[in-house]
């Protein structure tokens, strides 16, 4: 049950992100569950691990401060991919 959860979280993460920096088009299903994945992973290490932001360790999370970390990690995570020429 935890992975059909990671997988809605991680597709709705990676969808907003997705939008932010303008990638909507160019990503499919599986990369916006990728990168919401993912980009969750990143933002919870950096900003909480990193920065010492406490509620950051909510990061993909179904709750306010898990959304909002986690889209956060996957806007660095898709702002990475773009400097390496992954995603245009």
């Amino acid at each position: 049950m935890n992975w059909i959860l990671a997988i809605i979280a991680g597709a709705i993460i990676g969808w907003i992100a997705s939008l932010v920096m303008n990638t909507d088009e160019q990503q499919g299903a599986v990369a916006n569950i990728l990168i919401g994945i993912v980009g969750s992973l990143l933002g919870q290490w950096l900003f909480s691990g990193v920065f010492g932001v406490a509620s950051a360790s909510a990061a993909g999370g179904f709750s306010f401060y898990g959304l909002l970390w986690g889209v956060l990690g996957a806007i660095v995570l898709i702002a990475i991919l773009k400097a390496v020429r992954v995603l245009r």
